[in-house]
């Protein structure tokens, strides 16, 4: 597939990281780019984030993934929220199958793959793997230092607000997938 590039899309929470990553999805397959990976928007009762779901992005399938945070209920769990095991196990498998492709987006690593082995690590074998010529792969800011040091080549894309998600999409299409 020739040289990989790794783009390491980071900010905090709420700044649009997986709206940058499904425009610069949508526009990668406007360009027909192959696409693959998963995405993992957020799930809002009127303004309170109470779930985030995972979309597949080859096969346009959509699953909760995780709700507000219920340990007693046994699932694997942050400090705000419990997964769906099933919907990791499925999303994992999903991200085992995605390459090659063209686009890899892992929306996202966090403390589960990196921290504890958990959560999507075919999501970490896949980007470790190179077998595409574009990967963007969400890191929250506190993560970022280890993500740097598995992937010394990466090249950091961080995003401070919703609003520059279009922007910057658009200009990533434009600069980097299109030429």
């Amino acid at each position: 597939m020739g040289q990989a590039a790794i783009h390491i899309v980071t900010g905090p929470g709420g700044t649009g990281k997986t709206t940058l990553c499904a425009r610069i999805a949508d526009g990668a397959a406007a360009v027909r780019l192959m696409v693959a990976g998963v995405i993992s928007p957020a799930v809002f009762d009127q303004a309170e984030k109470v779930g985030i779901d995972v979309i597949a992005l080859r096969a346009r399938e959509r699953r909760r993934l995780a709700a507000l945070s219920n340990p007693a209920a046994g699932a694997t769990h942050t400090r705000r929220w419990s997964f769906d095991a099933e919907t990791l196990s499925w999303a994992d498998a999903v991200l085992q199958a995605a390459t090659p492709c063209d686009l890899l987006v892992v929306d996202e690593l966090g403390p589960l793959e990196f921290e504890r082995g958990e959560g999507w690590p075919a999501g970490l074998a896949a980007v470790d793997a190179g077998r595409y010529r574009w990967a963007l792969v969400v890191v929250r800011r506190e993560l970022l230092p280890a993500a740097a040091r598995r992937w010394l080549a990466s090249i950091p894309l961080a995003i401070a607000h919703i609003a520059q998600a279009g922007p910057l999409a658009d200009a990533f299409v434009q600069q980097v997938l299109a030429p």
